[in-house]
């Protein structure tokens, strides 16, 4: 099953940014994860992004598909990777919003409770491999940055000795929609905010190097 969307990637991930309204309070966090990892980049010529969140089902997985693309975009070599504190599965809806926008999703591991997609776009032959998994699942390479999305995460998540280092950036849950008549703007929206936010801390880790 191979799902796409003639929506230009590109343009949405800039105009996010264009769009997006920052609190300074919230950049001058997006900076400090920004300046950790141009020094890590600096040092190892790679760096290794791991978005936690409890469940690894909506909004890690938002935070690791867009920093794939801007990987991508900014030329950086920048390996993004999400995981949980329980497994669940990468939610149908999250799923969605990203093949609107431009992304394309092969299912290659089908399971109703977490199925598995290699997730790609025009323009490149990298995937990344979506679905729920714990943070510390063999696939996400280590040693990584840990970058927590939710409140939960931030209080559960165990000491990671493998995180060089640990940032909680918090974005509101998009399930709180879920089955009304905003659903699909919500998410839309959540993942319009990420898109804004990784695009600055790639943009400013592009200038730091």
């Amino acid at each position: 099953m191979l799902i796409s969307s003639t929506i230009s990637l590109e343009n949405f991930f800039v105009n996010a940014y264009k769009k997006a309204i920052i609190s300074d309070e919230r950049k001058i966090l997006l900076l400090k994860i920004s300046d950790a990892i141009a020094k890590e980049y600096t040092l190892n010529k790679e760096v290794n992004l791991n978005f936690i969140c409890t469940h690894n089902s909506r909004r890690s997985q938002l935070g690791q598909v867009w920093s794939f693309y801007a990987a991508h975009y900014f030329k950086l070599n920048i390996n993004a990777f999400s995981g949980g504190t329980e497994v669940t599965a990468f939610y149908r809806n999250t799923v969605k919003t990203l093949q609107k926008v431009g992304f394309e999703f092969q299912l290659t591991d089908f399971s109703h409770q977490n199925p598995t997609y290699q997730i790609s776009f025009k323009g490149t032959k990298k995937a990344v491999l979506g679905f729920s998994k714990f943070y510390s699942d063999p696939i996400n390479k280590e040693p990584f940055m840990a970058i927590t999305t939710c409140n939960n995460a931030d209080v559960n998540c165990p000491f990671i000795p493998t995180a060089s280092h640990r940032f909680h950036l918090p974005f509101v849950d998009p399930k709180h929609a879920d089955g009304s008549d905003i659903q699909e703007e919500t998410y839309l929206e959540t993942s319009q905010q990420i898109a804004a936010e990784v695009y600055l801390i790639f943009s400013e880790v592009k200038t730091l190097i």
